[in-house]
């Protein structure tokens, strides 16, 4: 991550603003890590499921694919205006809705499986959404949580070339991860995001909290298209950017 930390709450508006450049960059297969690691991760992780919510669902391509494996409802909710009216273009047999994650429009328990990837660190209601996901399951419905991997994508976190060493040695450094904070980054010219990064220890006990019980915890290795473009990460294979967890939502006590 670059860029100056922030005490500030997510700008929503800078999602509007930038939509483009999601859908341009990160969607039909033009960013590798989607299209040869989150995709067919999502696909396998979904299968097998009728109803399914895509929380942050920008423009559709994971609720397009909840359709196209044979979910009877796929719904997206984003808050973003300009990412619901691209979904909508963009067919697929879902559906879409503009809403909040903190503040879903939906009804109780409408859902078997629920996914979020990479929305909940550009929220700043996090318990709340949480929340809000296992409002939306049954029992025994699953919710996939992708997420920036939270120790080893930190603020300031990246290679180190060190060339005091004999011979010369190069280490991924880890930024303050305890600390929790806002970023405004720069992921392209002029494209500016809103980052929040907090400890793994947050997220498991808000999911501890709102009855989801974590299955399975997988860390994938970047795929061969991320490495074959950022030919400077020598050993990027030894360094995961993406955590997933695997919850189940645990009956409710009577």
């Amino acid at each position: 991550m670059t860029g100056e930390p922030s005490s500030e709450a997510p700008d929503h508006g800078l999602w509007e603003q930038h939509a483009g450049w999601w859908q341009s960059q990160c969607t039909d297969g033009a960013d590798p890590e989607y299209a040869e690691l989150i995709v067919p991760l999502a696909a396998e992780l979904l299968a097998g499921y009728d109803r399914v919510l895509d929380i942050g669902a920008g423009e559709g391509q994971l609720s397009r694919l909840a359709a196209g494996l044979g979910a009877s409802l796929a719904v997206g909710v984003d808050p973003t205006r300009a990412q619901i009216v691209e979904a909508a273009c963009r067919g697929g047999g879902a559906v879409y809705a503009r809403g909040q994650a903190e503040a879903l429009p939906l009804a109780d328990q409408s859902f078997d499986a629920a996914v979020a990837c990479l929305v909940f660190e550009h929220i700043d209601a996090m318990d709340a959404a949480v929340a809000e996901a296992a409002r939306m399951l049954r029992d025994g419905g699953r919710f996939l949580l992708f997420l920036n991997h939270p120790l080893l994508q930190t603020p300031d976190s990246g290679w180190i070339d060190d060339h005091i060493l004999d011979p010369p040695e190069q280490y991924w450094r880890i930024g303050p991860y305890l600390r929790e904070s806002v970023m405004i980054e720069e992921v392209q010219k002029d494209v500016f995001l809103p980052f929040v990064h907090r400890p793994l220890s947050r997220y498991v006990n808000a999911l501890r909290d709102a009855g989801l019980a974590i299955d399975r915890m997988l860390e994938p290795a970047p795929p061969p298209g991320f490495l074959a473009a950022a030919p400077e990460y020598v050993q990027a294979e030894t360094i995961p950017r993406l955590l997933v967890l695997v919850c189940r939502k645990e009956p409710q006590s009577s």
